[in-house]
């Protein structure tokens, strides 16, 4: 399949996709990243209620993530600027790991991906931020796009 790259003009040089004669449509993209902290370390912060001498763990990393996504067009260099009408975070700890998925929706012109994926992604980041103390042991992983919809095309993973 040969894939064609819109941030690219026919010269190779990369440029922001022109999205001013399109339909604005509601948009809303999942991503989800998961960080391993293992069973002795979520045992230690459920018993602590997920706080530490930082803070709040899982409040602050939603909060981190929901500016993130805010931030997305300043992160990313082709990504457009946009106003997200809708920003939120499901914390599901496991056994082991803790699964983190953002959910962002909006009424533009292009779609909320990227935003999704850097709000799982420093919700990621600051859980192991705040927790590195404890383990070095840490690991993010699987930062993926789980689905999208309103767009030209929607996708489910």
């Amino acid at each position: 399949m040969a894939a064609e790259f819109s941030h690219l003009d026919a010269q190779n040089q990369p440029g922001m996709v022109d999205v001013g004669a399109k339909n604005s449509t509601t948009r809303e993209a999942k991503a989800q990243s998961i960080v391993y902290l293992g069973a002795e370390i979520i045992q230690h912060f459920e018993a602590a209620g997920w706080q530490n001498k930082k803070g709040s763990i899982l409040q602050t990393a939603i909060i981190a993530g929901t500016m993130a996504a805010k931030k997305t067009g300043d992160l990313i260099p082709l990504c457009h600027p946009l106003g997200l009408d809708a920003c939120s975070f499901e914390m599901d700890v496991q056994a082991e790991e803790i699964v983190i998925t953002c959910t962002c929706r909006l009424y533009a012109k292009t779609g909320v991906e990227m935003e999704a994926m850097v709000g799982a992604s420093v919700a990621a980041l600051t859980i192991y931020d705040m927790c590195k103390s404890v383990s070095k042991g840490l690991v993010i992983r699987e930062t993926k796009l789980l689905s999208k919809s309103g767009g030209k095309s929607d996708f489910q993973a």
